[in-house]
C-alpha cells in the first residue's frame, strides 16, 4: 500500500501578490541618481574644467556650463539636491586646482593658462568669478561662493592667503549685497577668524589689520557678532616681568616692579575697583610712577621717536620688553612714556564708563583720586616733546567717541539705518488733523482747538506788533525807582528772557542805546 504523498507547504504567493498590488509604484530614478556619485562628480568637474579654459569672460558661459553639467529641473535655478551635487563637485575641483598649483611651484592665484587665447589667466580666479556671477543672479545657492572661499583659504599658505584675501577685497561690493550677505555672512566671519588665528600678532600686523578693516566694512555697524556686549577683558594677556633683582644691573628694582605691576590692574580694571586693597595698591604704585615721570622730564632729542608721521613696523609696538636691563632706556623713551600714560587714561575711562550701577562703579573717594591722577597724566602728556599737546587732543577725542560707543551698546545696539517713509499716492498733499491729539497738557490742547475755531487769530494786525523801546522798558524803569521799594529778586532785570527780548528790540530801534549795555549793563539801556 503506497503511502500518501506529503502535502505541499502552504504557499504565500497569494499574500505576496496582494501586497504587490497595494504597494504604490516606485518613483523613477532621477538622472543624477541613475549614475554613481563618483562618476557624476567627475562628469561635472570635467564640464567646468573645460569651461574654465574658454577665452570668454566667465559671465558669457557660466549659465551654459551649469545647465550642461547639472541639467536642472527648473531650467535656470537649481533645487536643493542639485545645489548639493554642484557644491561637492566644485569643492573637489578647487582642491585639484590648488594641488596642481602646488606641484607646479606657482601660487594658487597664478595657476593655469587660457588654452584658446594663450593669455595668462588664473583658473581659480575664473572659477570664483563664475560662481560669484551665478550666485548673484540667483541660479545657485547664494552661500556657495563663500564656501569655496573658505576652502581656498584653508588649503593655502599664509603667502597665498594674502593674494586670496586681495581677491575678496576686490569683490567686497558684490559679496556685501543683501541677497549674498544674508546667506554667507557667518561663513565669511568664520573664514576671517580662522585666518586671524593662523597669523602672527607680531609678524603679520598689516595683514591682520586688512582683515579687521574688511570685517568693519563688510558688516553693518549694528552687527552684534563683532561687539563685546558684556565688556569682558582679555585676562590671558599677562605681562611677565622679573621678580628677583639681576646681579650687576644698576637699576632701582623697586621702581621696576612698581612700574610693571600696573599691567596687572590694566588688564582687569573691574577687579581693582571691587577690591579696596587692590585699589590702594594700584593708587600708591601709580603715584610713584607719575612722580618719577614728573621728576625726569624729557628733552627734544628724547621725543624724536614719538613722531606721529612715522610709517612702517617701527611706529607700532605690540608689546614692550620687560627686562630690567632696559629700564633706564625705556624711561628716556617718549613713546614708552606715552604708552603707559595712555593706558592710564583708558583705565580711568573704563572706571567712569556710563550706565554702571553704584556697586559696579567707583566710590566717591576713588572718584576724587581718579580726577587728580587724570589731571597729572594729561599734564605729563602735554609735556611730551614734539606734538605732545596734539597727541593729547587726539586721545581725548578717541575717549569721547568710545564713551558714545559704550552708551550705544548699553542701549541694546539699535540699528543706525532708518527706514525711509514712503507716502501713498492717495495721501499726497492731504493733511488731516486728528481732533483727539494730546499736546502735553490740557491748556495746549485747548489752545489748539481754539485756533481751529478762530483761524484769523494769528493774522490779527493788533497782535502782530513790535512795541517801542520806551514802552517795553517801562516796567524795568519803574522797578529802578527807589521810592517804589521793590526788592532786587523781583526786578524785571532778573528775568533773562525779558532782558534778552528787550536787547533785541533795542538793537533794532536804538543802536546807540544798545551800545551802553557793555558799560552800564541792563540799567544803562533803559531810556
Amino acid at each position: 500500500m503506497a503511502s500518501p504523498s506529503p502535502s505541499p507547504p502552504p504557499s504565500n504567493s497569494g499574500l505576496r501578490t496582494r501586497l504587490t498590488k497595494d504597494r504604490p509604484p516606485a518613483p523613477s530614478p532621477s538622472p543624477l541618481a541613475a549614475v554613481s556619485s563618483h562618476a557624476d562628480r567627475d562628469r561635472i568637474i570635467g564640464v567646468f574644467r573645460s569651461a574654465l579654459c574658454r577665452a570668454e569672460s566667465p559671465e558669457a558661459f557660466a549659465l551654459q556650463a551649469l545647465q550642461e553639467a547639472i541639467k536642472p529641473q527648473k531650467q535656470t535655478v537649481l533645487v536643493l539636491e542639485e545645489n548639493q551635487y554642484l557644491e561637492n563637485a566644485l569643492r573637489r575641483l578647487l582642491q585639484e586646482l590648488v594641488s596642481s598649483a602646488v606641484q607646479s611651484g606657482k601660487g594658487v592665484m597664478q595657476c593655469g593658462n587660457s588654452v584658446d587665447s594663450g593669455e595668462s589667466s588664473c583658473m581659480i580666479t575664473r572659477l570664483l568669478d563664475m560662481m560669484l556671477y551665478l550666485c548673484e543672479r540667483g541660479h545657485v545657492e547664494a552661500g556657495m561662493v563663500f564656501q569655496l572661499l573658505e576652502d581656498l583659504t584653508d588649503m593655502s599658505t599664509i603667502k597665498d592667503c594674502k593674494h586670496v584675501f586681495g581677491y575678496i577685497e576686490s569683490k567686497q561690493d558684490v559679496l556685501g549685497k543683501q541677497e549674498l550677505f544674508r546667506r554667507g555672512k557667518l561663513v565669511m566671519l568664520r573664514t576671517c577668524n580662522q585666518l586671524l588665528q593662523r597669523l602672527s600678532k607680531s609678524n603679520d600686523v598689516v595683514f591682520r589689520g586688512r582683515i579687521i578693516m574688511f570685517l568693519a566694512h563688510f558688516f553693518p555697524l549694528s552687527e552684534r557678532s563683532a561687539l563685546n556686549i558684556k565688556g569682558v577683558f582679555n585676562i590671558s594677556n599677562e605681562t611677565k616681568y622679573e621678580k628677583d633683582p639681576t646681579a650687576g644691573i644698576s637699576v632701582d628694582f623697586n621702581f621696576y616692579q612698581t612700574l610693571w605691576s600696573l599691567q596687572e590692574h590694566f588688564r582687569n580694571p573691574a577687579s581693582t575697583t571691587t577690591n579696596p586693597t587692590k585699589w590702594q595698591k594700584f593708587a600708591s604704585n601709580l603715584m610713584v610712577v607719575l612722580s618719577t615721570f614728573e621728576s625726569q622730564t624729557l628733552c627734544s632729542a628724547d621725543g624724536k621717536h614719538n613722531n606721529t608721521e612715522q610709517e612702517g613696523d617701527a611706529a607700532s609696538n605690540i608689546k614692550y620688553l620687560t627686562s630690567s636691563k632696559l629700564m633706564a632706556l625705556e624711561l628716556k623713551d617718549a613713546s614708552f612714556r606715552c604708552h603707559i600714560l595712555v593706558q592710564c587714561l583708558i583705565f580711568f575711562d573704563c572706571l567712569k564708563a556710563p550706565g554702571k550701577s553704584d556697586k559696579e562703579g567707583p566710590s566717591e573717594s576713588m572718584k576724587e583720586e581718579i580726577k587728580s591722577c587724570e589731571e597729572r597724566v594729561k599734564n605729563l602728556l602735554e609735556m611730551i616733546p614734539q606734538k605732545g599737546r596734539e597727541f593729547l587732543r587726539s586721545i581725548e577725542h578717541i575717549v569721547e567717541r568710545e564713551r558714545n560707543w559704550v552708551w550705544w551698546k548699553r542701549d541694546g545696539c539699535p540699528a543706525f539705518e532708518k527706514q525711509t517713509f514712503e507716502k501713498k499716492s492717495g495721501q499726497a498733499g492731504v493733511r488731516k488733523r486728528n481732533p483727539r491729539w494730546r499736546l502735553g497738557n490740557k491748556e495746549l490742547a485747548q489752545l489748539w482747538k481754539w485756533a481751529e475755531l478762530n483761524p484769523t487769530a494769528l493774522t490779527d494786525p493788533d497782535r502782530v506788533r513790535t512795541p517801542s523801546v520806551r514802552e517795553y522798558w517801562k516796567p524795568l524803569a519803574e522797578d529802578m525807582d527807589t521810592s517804589a521799594g521793590i526788592e532786587e529778586e523781583y526786578h524785571h532785570k532778573s528775568n533773562r528772557v525779558y532782558c534778552w527780548k528787550g536787547l533785541r528790540f533795542q538793537a533794532r530801534q536804538d543802536l546807540e542805546g544798545f551800545s551802553r549795555f557793555c558799560e552800564d549793563r541792563i540799567e544803562g539801556v533803559v531810556p
